[in-house]
């Protein structure tokens, strides 16, 4: 079992395609005007493992206890995609993506390949 004090924070991605951006762009920027989280760039292409454009929130615990639902209320349909940060390692990275996401609306498929350890000759 992992113990929610190893979170160090948490990212929400807000996932987004071109009839959506200004609506995206507009939710991000009163997410961090309201709460005080770093918005990240808007990506008008798919950035890591996220399967469509994104913008990223980056929120500490206490934040985000503001912040996800303030999301869930206000998302105007968008597809928010949430995990926690518990570490920097590659199976850390891994295990918040797959296994501990949370979906605010339709979950989608993501490449995780960029997560999982080199793969031995």
């Amino acid at each position: 079992m992992t113990d929610p004090t190893e979170i160090i924070g948490y990212h929400a991605h807000v996932y987004f395609d071109a009839t959506s951006l200004d609506r995206a762009r507009a939710l991000c920027e009163e997410a961090h005007r309201r709460f005080g989280v770093s918005m990240g760039r808007v990506h008008e292409k798919c950035v890591g493992p996220h399967p469509r454009w994104s913008c990223q929130l980056a929120a500490t615990p206490a934040e985000f206890a503001d912040l996800l639902p303030w999301l869930a209320l206000n998302r105007g349909g968008l597809v928010v995609f949430a995990h926690p940060i518990t570490g920097d390692s590659l199976s850390a990275q891994l295990a918040d993506h797959r296994d501990h996401g949370i979906w605010l609306g339709a979950g989608l498929d993501m490449d995780l390949s960029q997560f999982e350890p080199p793969k031995a000759p």
